[in-house]
């Protein structure tokens, strides 16, 4: 989509003059039958929009020829921790004003086994990070996924074992809330009876201590749950009131936006998409698998921005400020950069999104994987409030 159409969208939904920067953040995804519908196409070589329209959107590609990355962390001095899915490792990269930078490796985390989608996922920097220096990691291992603690280049100590693991469905996400508790979201790891089984940490949205114990207030008494019937969460993002969203992969027929909300059912397998059923929460939004399976998610201001995997794109919608959405959403990056995965807010206001064309599913080019800088112009300053 060009600068000019996008603009248009936008406008036409609202949108415009809500955004000043995006960029981007990580996450996995399942077999083709289910959340990749069909083979993506070639890929073409990357490019850096200088777009100095008023209005416009600038793409600015800040990192080259990662492998797989999944999770990004910020830390105090503005620098990001990206984990690579397949490697294990942890990377460090600071941001030269847009311009292309190096990034370097911090550590690797041996613990970690990459098996389909499993691997090295999401990471969390602690909001105490200037005086305890610890990261939390979420990984797989031979026999599980596991939330762990560390101070750079140590070693990690587990917090939360058991959660289920399969080749797919290992969600991933983790991410401080705004009440300071770790929260998690995870995958059913395919037996799909995980999702509405309470006593099970699959398919949930879990929220803890960083001692990975239950946080006070959990909906379950002492029980790290916090909602549950999900299929494969990977994206967490939280508004300005402090409402928090989720994205989350169906399986052949609608992808979700949901609300969460403590102690909620979203229906996982009894629903998928929108329900009759009252015992069910329905999401905010849904999408065809062939054209989201968006994994990352990222508030800006009052925009809901997604990265999407098979439908290779971004996804914004405009949030109501009451916990539900205005308009139709639009989209971005059509097809520009194949597969995206990861999206976070930087510190400086922007959002970073990661590519996912060496995860299996994609048609990498030589520059793959990469780290882009997404601006959209012309905008109200982004509402830190």
């Amino acid at each position: 989509m060009t600068t000019h159409a996008l603009r248009r969208r936008l406008a036409a939904a609202g949108l415009a003059g809500l955004l000043t920067v995006l960029a981007s953040a990580g996450c996995a995804f399942g077999p083709p039958n289910e959340e990749d519908q069909g083979t993506p196409p070639k890929l073409p070589s990357p490019s850096v929009s200088s777009d100095s329209d008023d209005g416009g959107a600038t793409v600015q590609v800040i990192a080259k020829r990662l492998t797989v990355p999944w999770g990004i962390a910020f830390l105090p001095d503005g620098s990001a921790l990206i984990t690579e899915r397949d490697s294990g490792k942890i990377l460090k990269l600071k941001s030269r004003g847009g311009s292309v930078a190096k990034p370097t490796t911090v550590q690797t985390i041996k613990q970690s086994v990459h098996d389909g989608e499993g691997g090295l996922l999401g990471i969390a920097v602690s909001p105490k990070y200037a005086t305890d220096k610890t990261v939390f990691v979420y990984y797989s291992t031979t026999e599980d996924n596991r939330i762990a603690k560390l101070k750079l280049g140590g070693t990690p100590k587990p917090i939360v074992t058991g959660i289920p693991h399969a080749s797919v469905h290992n969600g991933g996400a983790l991410a401080f809330g705004p009440d300071g508790y770790l929260y998690a979201g995870t995958g059913d790891g395919t037996e799909t009876s995980n999702a509405q089984d309470k006593s099970s940490l699959g398919g949930k949205i879990l929220r803890m201590t960083t001692g990975g114990k239950p946080a006070p207030g959990n909906p379950f008494g002492d029980s790290l749950v916090y909602s549950y019937g999900h299929r494969n969460v990977q994206g967490l993002a939280w508004d300005r009131s402090k409402r928090l969203y989720a994205t989350e992969f169906g399986q052949d027929r609608w992808d979700e936006v949901n609300l969460i909300k403590p102690g909620r059912n979203y229906g996982w397998p009894k629903a998928e998409g929108k329900s009759g059923n009252s015992a069910y929460t329905n999401p905010l939004e849904t999408f065809k698998p062939s054209q989201a399976s968006c994994s990352g998610a990222a508030i800006s201001g009052s925009i809901l921005v997604t990265g999407c995997l098979a439908g290779q794109r971004v996804y914004l919608m405009q949030l109501d400020g009451k916990g539900g959405i205005l308009g139709a959403p639009q989209h971005t990056l059509d097809k520009q950069y194949g597969r995206l995965r990861a999206v976070v807010a930087a510190p400086d206001g922007t959002l970073w999104v990661s590519t996912s064309n060496k995860d299996g599913r994609g048609s990498p080019i030589g520059d793959d994987d990469r780290i882009l800088r997404l601006v959209i112009s012309g905008g109200n300053k982004v509402d830190k409030s």
